[in-house]
């Protein structure tokens, strides 16, 4: 049986008759006529409408379609429509439209009465009976027209139903089944075009003549946005998620189009479309993953923390141990895990006596501070909230006792509850080793004190004796340069006397002496004179060292003092064959100085370079140096010159740079010495620059102008 489409809304009266004549046309069994006529009268006059006539295989009748009633109302009518005597009964026979009140038939009432039109072929018992609820009598054209098309209609339908098997109707059925789906069903071409919609489906994609202009635009959309979804899944079965638009509340919404195309019996083929509601699954799904999301990325961050965390306590280089409020470790450091975890990294390395000794002393240091926590666990310890002690662990490695400074302290939560314990390690072993080393170097440092303060008098002890040696050394040099001084003027005076009659008889006083005698006489006035210059250098030297001889200065020409000292050792020099020049620069100034310290300096210089030149000659110079405001006096000889490692033992007391007895040259060793202190005394200095072999080259410098000291 072809199923017409579903009628039209009754928008014009000629147009909405013609539908429903078109309609009805197509309708192939009276309850398909029915259904049409009822359906379109309900919607044309908002009011309730029912037809009932003979059911199929029974003798009483049935309600074949109706509209706004209720199961018992239908029932009802059916039941009054076969009761003899009833009002509806009498329809059957006496034609035209009568109205009855609500109560007028039992168990069917209608709020305000209805109007019930026999339906038949004329002039003959009505086949059926078409039930509106109307307030009044009067018959609305609508129902006069349907009476009079579709009476005879449904009665040829309900004669030829009768008198055929009649075929099963599931369409009201199924039609009431597909209605009481919660998901909007569709019946549609493949286009898209719409051919039957259930009511969920109605109100997505169905807007009527007297909807909002914003329904009918949501409705159009919807329709835009089905068809393209139902176009893109092609003939096979598919699901496909689309959007669509809630016309009322004008809410995004989300549905799943599951569609499955059929083959209509009558050959064109149809598509049955499905949507279920995913806004709300697709809103719990999208928050789910958020929430997910969320989640992961809290993770991370909880995981990044803990290893940023793990990173800083791992960075601190004392133990840091985090306890649960029972005392059960949770957390703890690397330097923490070196004391108290058992290293199992260490695989078979731990095992054997070295293993066992090792886990003996994680299992000590844990029971130790078991014994440590146990000051801030209990009931009686929750007015404390730190604790510090001073433990002994061992290293579990080595065995070492390894000092340690504890520190617990309790953390609380918000509400003051215990939710852990967090211990601070800190190793004293180094603090106990400046300790000691402290102490160590204060018994040092008392040692050293005790040492200094006897060295210190043991020193003091020693400068008194030096003291005493010194004074004792001052009189003795006193008394020495006292005894040569004495000696020396004793020595001198015989000495003289010798000399002076040795040159009265080498003169000729006694008379004429023979060549023997004049020889003699000659050695012994030259053995005198020698000592008696001997004398004379020591006694200088004592009375320098003695301090009594004074400096006598006054104004004289360098050049005359030369000249003079030439002609005192004119025999020497004459006796040496030796040849002495002197060179003086030009402009000599004058000189203020002690004249006869300088003459005897420069006579000493003259006379050992002619004592210590065998060939060659000696040279005198003099120049004034103005940048230094100084004179020097050189005399330089071709002699046989002095090593470096003896030039300053020269001009030492005594001293020669050969002293054995067997030297070749003679001599005190006091003419440098003397030198020497004599140019210190006129604010001098004696120079020598000299090599064996090379000449000598002696230089006294001294101020032009002396200072009397």
């Amino acid at each position: 049986m072809v199923s017409p489409a579903p009628l039209p809304p009754a928008e014009v009266d000629s147009g909405a008759r013609l539908v429903l004549a078109e309609h009805l046309l197509a309708c192939e069994s009276a309850v398909a006529s029915a259904r049409a006529v009822v359906e379109w009268l309900a919607r044309r006059h908002g009011a309730p409408a029912a037809c009932v006539g003979p059911a199929e295989g029974a003798s009483a009748s049935t309600c074949l379609a109706s509209e706004g009633l209720t199961g018992a109302q239908q029932a009802a009518l059916a039941r009054a429509w076969d009761a003899h005597g009833s009002p509806l009964a009498a329809s059957r026979t006496r034609p035209g439209a009568r109205w009855l009140a609500a109560d007028a038939v039992e168990g069917a009432a209608m709020p305000g009465g209805f109007l019930a039109v026999p339906l038949g072929r004329s002039g003959a018992s009505a086949a059926a009976l078409l039930v509106v609820g109307l307030p009044g009598p009067a018959v609305p054209e609508d129902v006069a027209w349907v009476a009079a098309c579709a009476g005879p209609l449904l009665a040829r339908q309900l004669a030829g139903d009768a008198r055929a098997p009649r075929r099963p109707e599931p369409d009201r059925l199924l039609r009431r089944v597909i209605n009481a789906v919660s998901d909007p069903v569709l019946l549609t071409d493949t286009e898209g075009t719409l051919l039957f919609a259930n009511a969920r489906a109605e109100a997505l994609l169905v807007a009527g003549p007297d909807s909002s202009p914003g329904r009918t635009r949501a409705v159009e959309l919807n329709q835009r946005l089905f068809r393209e979804t139902l176009t893109q899944g092609g003939t096979s079965v598919h699901r496909r998620e689309v959007p669509l638009v809630d016309p009322l509340e004008g809410m995004d919404l989300l549905f799943e189009l599951i569609t499955t195309p059929v083959l209509a019996p009558d050959g064109p083929s149809v598509v049955v479309s499905v949507l279920r509601n995913l806004t709300d699954l697709g809103r719990a799904t999208q928050a789910l993953g958020e929430s997910y999301r969320q989640l992961r990325a809290t993770e991370r961050e909880a995981r990044s923390e803990r290893h940023r965390l793990d990173r800083v306590l791992d960075s601190v280089a004392d133990p840091i141990i985090l306890t649960d409020p029972t005392g059960g470790m949770v957390m703890m450091n690397d330097p923490a895990e070196r004391l108290f975890a058992w290293p199992h990294e260490e695989g078979p390395a731990s095992e054997g006596p070295a293993g066992e000794a090792m886990l003996r002393r994680v299992r000590s240091n844990d029971a130790l501070f078991a014994s440590f926590l146990a000051n801030l666990l209990g009931p009686e310890n929750a007015g404390v909230s730190r604790w510090k002690s001073q433990l002994t662990l061992d290293d579990p490695a080595t065995g070492a006792p390894v000092p340690m400074e504890a520190m617990a302290n309790k953390v609380q939560g918000d509400g003051g509850e215990l939710t852990g314990i967090v211990t601070v390690f800190h190793d004293r072993t180094e603090v106990l080793e400046r300790a000691r080393l402290l102490e160590r170097v204060k018994e040092v440092s008392s040692e050293l004190e005790a040492r200094v303060q006897s060295a210190t008098a043991e020193l003091a002890e020693q400068n008194e004796k030096l003291r005493r040696q010194a004074i004792q050394l001052e009189q003795a040099s006193a008394a020495k340069s006292q005894f040569l001084a004495n000696m020396s003027h004793e020595f001198r005076t015989p000495l003289n006397a010798i000399l002076g009659y040795t040159n009265m008889l080498l003169q000729g006083v006694s008379g004429e002496m023979t060549p023997p005698q004049r020889r003699n006489l000659t050695r012994i006035d030259s053995n005198g004179r020698h000592l008696l210059e001997v004398i004379n250098e020591i006694l200088d030297i004592t009375r320098i060292e003695a301090g009594r001889m004074p400096l006598h200065l006054s104004d004289f020409g360098i050049p005359e003092l030369l000249q003079e000292v030439m002609a005192e050792m004119d025999p020497i020099i004459a006796r040496s064959k030796l040849s002495v020049d002197t060179r003086l620069d030009e402009g000599l100034p004058g000189v203020w100085s002690d004249r006869q310290k300088v003459k005897q300096i420069v006579l000493n210089l003259l006379s050992n370079a002619l004592k210590f030149t065998h060939e060659g000659g000696v040279q005198v110079m003099a120049e004034y140096q103005n940048a230094t405001g100084t004179v020097a006096i050189s005399v330089k000889d071709t002699g046989i010159g002095i090593d470096v490692s003896n030039q300053e033992k020269i001009f030492e007391d005594f001293q020669q740079v050969d002293s054995s007895p067997t030297r070749a040259y003679g001599g005190t060793g006091l003419g440098l010495s003397i030198c020497r202190r004599l140019a210190e005394m006129i604010g001098g200095r004696v120079s020598l620059q000299s090599a064996p072999g090379q000449g000598s080259t002696f230089t006294l410098h001294f101020p032009r102008r002396a200072r009397r000291t």
